[in-house]
């Protein structure tokens, strides 16, 4: 457990040699847990024709693993009050390296769906305590970092898909790229817990209540609730709405990135009959445009504000899509999936921040509430693509990714407007 300290300084002018550490540390979680998982995604092809599976049953399979998020992800809040979210982070990351393992043995559907299970319940951990633990740097920072820690995730990814396809273009064996993906990025996460931030999880909202001269009006807002456990899950129904309102966001985001995850490679394979390693590179242009919107993103968040760039992001992924299905070959389709990434890419950081710093809200449960809705989306959006695609090609299966960007579109009134800098 994270020693109880008393809270740390805020420093927003000059980050001190420890929070710029702690913000490496988070970074490099947030890479691992792009590059760990997105490996896998380009030897999907693969998967699917040793399991002898239909686009149907493999999109169930990739369907039924984040139920494992679902459920495990509502534990985030608890661990992390326990454990503190850096070590939560470290732990439940190297967690899911091991059961990433058991999807590259995959010997059966059965198998497959249940080590996804495994590895996406990990994930949902990682995923909301990472984050909480990066909303802690940030705030020592004093101003957006936070799409940059997605960005390192989004690099992560697309390392994750170069890893991937190369092993795939060269007949490394599922299992061998397993086992070393397991040591490797195992071994990596291990030696970044000791830079990550020391003190409970609430440190540096009470370091910033205590030195503003004018915080008394807003104090009720940044402490958590009195009462304990049960208390902290009391939300006024202003805060429910606000908080599946950000979850349909992510809904629509997850849905979107997925289709670059699941149904890229096998888009490219199936309907152009490229190499291994082409095919491969329609999640990566995604993930790739993904890092490079993640990377600026704070930049535009702070002049455009979280809302208007969302707005802007999904106008951009329903021209890119439409243009790579309107009119296939596999150039327009690394366009289309290229935009896709680049219009969601700040929408995780801006609906993590935003669950965070809702007013009357306890730290960690809004993003842990927002994170489990997001989930739903990586749920959903596999088998009933998988379906359409049995029924009428994976090309016009696509067609669902500008309806997402219609829908993100529709919600992103929820977030944020501007940036409120602190200091």
């Amino acid at each position: 457990m994270s020693s109880l300290s008393a809270p740390a300084p805020v420093t927003a002018d000059r980050p001190t040699p420890t929070d710029r550490r702690a913000r490496w540390a988070v970074s490099l979680v947030f890479f691992l847990n792009g590059i760990s998982f997105c490996a896998i995604l380009p030897r999907y092809p693969e998967l699917r024709a040793n399991l002898d599976l239909s686009y149907g049953q493999f999109g169930l399979a990739i369907g039924l693993g984040p139920l494992g998020g679902l459920v495990a992800g509502l534990g985030a809040a608890a661990l992390m009050r326990r454990f503190g979210s850096g070590r939560t982070a470290v732990l439940f990351q190297v967690v899911a390296s091991t059961c990433h393992l058991l999807i590259y043995t995959a010997q059966s559907w059965a198998w497959l769906a249940g080590a996804l299970l495994l590895a996406t319940a990990a994930d949902a951990i990682t995923d909301i305590s990472m984050n909480a633990h990066g909303m802690r740097v940030e705030r020592r920072y004093g101003r957006s970092i936070m799409n940059s820690y997605h960005g390192w995730w989004s690099l992560g990814a697309v390392a994750g898909g170069l890893l991937g396809a190369a092993c795939a273009q060269f007949a490394v064996p599922l299992w061998a790229q397993g086992i070393a993906g397991l040591v490797v990025f195992g071994a990596v996460a291990l030696g970044s817990a000791r830079s990550m931030l020391t003190g409970h999880d609430q440190s540096e909202r009470e370091a910033l209540a205590a030195g503003a001269s004018a915080a008394s009006a807003n104090d009720a807002a940044v402490a958590p609730p009195a009462g304990g456990r049960l208390s902290a899950w009391k939300l006024s129904g202003r805060a429910v709405g606000m908080l599946l309102a950000l979850g349909m966001v992510l809904v629509f985001a997850g849905a979107t990135e997925d289709a670059g995850n699941t149904w890229g490679a096998q888009f490219m394979d199936s309907t152009f009959g490229v190499s291994p390693f082409v095919a491969g590179m329609a999640f990566v242009a995604l993930q790739g445009a993904q890092t490079i919107g993640r990377f600026t993103g704070d930049a535009v968040v702070d002049r455009l504000g979280d809302r208007m760039t969302a707005r802007l992001g999904a106008l951009l992924s329903i021209a890119g899509m439409s243009l790579a299905l309107l009119a296939p070959h596999p150039a327009t389709a690394m366009i289309g999936f290229a935009c896709a990434g680049w219009g969601i890419a700040t929408l995780f950081p801006a609906a993590f921040r935003a669950a965070d710093e809702l007013p009357g809200v306890t730290p960690g449960v809004g993003i842990t509430l927002v994170g489990w809705l997001a989930r739903i989306g990586f749920f959903l959006a596999p088998p009933v693509v998988g379906a359409l695609a049995d029924a009428f090609t994976l090309r016009y299966a696509l067609w669902l990714m500008p309806i997402y960007a219609v829908m993100i579109l529709l919600f992103s009134g929820v977030l944020e407007t501007r940036r409120v800098r602190n200091g």
